[in-house]
């Protein structure tokens, strides 16, 4: 039996909005007083539409807060050495400040080999292995991955207390899991790993503070993987008879966690507003 919803939402489209206005006035005195603006090229091969959607977000909300940007199409049959090559140009660009380029990529392209083509300096996404490497010692330079860091900017605007909880992370990717689990490590907060092999992992998930969901299973978090009280952060982005669904349960789950993220509308927002917040700061370090 479905509990009575007693959750408070963290609503990620809200705490996005105030982000990205925010950015939105930096960027008007930015434009009145430097020559060349913050641009954000994306880079999409395939017509995977989901790509696409997301995409296509990025490039308006770009343009929305004054930011240039560009959206390079390519087609699924574009080889490793050409897109090695689109990157490589964009790289020595100076009008071009963070490169993202769309996942997933067809099969005939090696992801990792992409990721690393990228200019440290420019990676938007926070992926490139240096980027990670410099996540993992703490160092504040690193570009953090947006859907990880937009997390925590979330859990901050509504004072949610980080440090001495037990934060599981459900998933072990790395584009989320494994750089949420590190940056929730910067927040003081105890972190556990949970992923496919974890055996009996309900009794994992009941135990935690915090719980992020990144698996890519609909609806996989029940109430029966919640402790009462407990922060449930889904990341999960999935299609279920037509509708967009999270990898939480959340008609179960918003009757027993304490505060909750909806999807749509919790942390995908984040996630683009991080890319613009990115963008900026890799511009203004380019002017340094």
């Amino acid at each position: 039996m479905t509990q009575s919803l007693t959750s408070q939402i963290l609503d990620g489209k809200l705490v996005s909005q105030q982000l990205t206005a925010s950015l939105s006035e930096e960027l008007k005195v930015l434009s009145g007083s430097q020559a060349v603006l913050p641009k954000l090229v994306v880079v999409l091969v395939g017509d995977d539409p989901a790509s696409q959607v997301y995409v296509g977000k990025k490039a308006k909300m770009a343009q929305r807060i004054g930011m240039l940007s560009e959206v390079l199409t390519y087609p699924a049959s574009t080889s490793q050495q050409e897109l090695v090559a689109v990157i490589q140009k964009l790289n020595t660009d100076p009008t071009v400040h963070g490169i993202l380029v769309q996942l997933p990529l067809p099969r005939q392209i090696n992801t990792l080999d992409i990721i690393t083509t990228v200019d440290p300096k420019k990676d938007v996404d926070g992926l490139h292995p240096l980027n990670l490497g410099l996540l993992m010692t703490g160092d504040p330079s690193a570009c953090k991955p947006c859907t990880p860091a937009g997390v925590i900017t979330l859990l901050k605007a509504y004072k949610v207390a980080m440090a001495g909880k037990h934060a599981v992370v459900l998933g072990r990717s790395n584009i989320v899991g494994k750089p949420m689990g590190m940056l929730l490590l910067q927040e003081n907060a105890t972190v556990s790993y949970c992923h496919s092999k974890t055996e009996d992992l309900p009794s994992l998930t009941r135990q935690a503070d915090i719980l992020v969901a990144a698996v890519g299973v609909p609806n996989m978090v029940t109430a029966d993987f919640i402790k009462p009280g407990a922060v449930v952060v889904d990341v999960g982005i999935n299609r279920l008879d037509g509708k967009l669904v999270g990898d939480v349960d959340f008609e179960s789950v918003a009757g027993k966690a304490g505060f909750i993220t909806p999807v749509p509308g919790g942390v995908g927002p984040m996630t683009i507003a991080t890319l613009m917040a990115n963008t900026l700061a890799l511009y203004k370090r380019s002017l340094a």
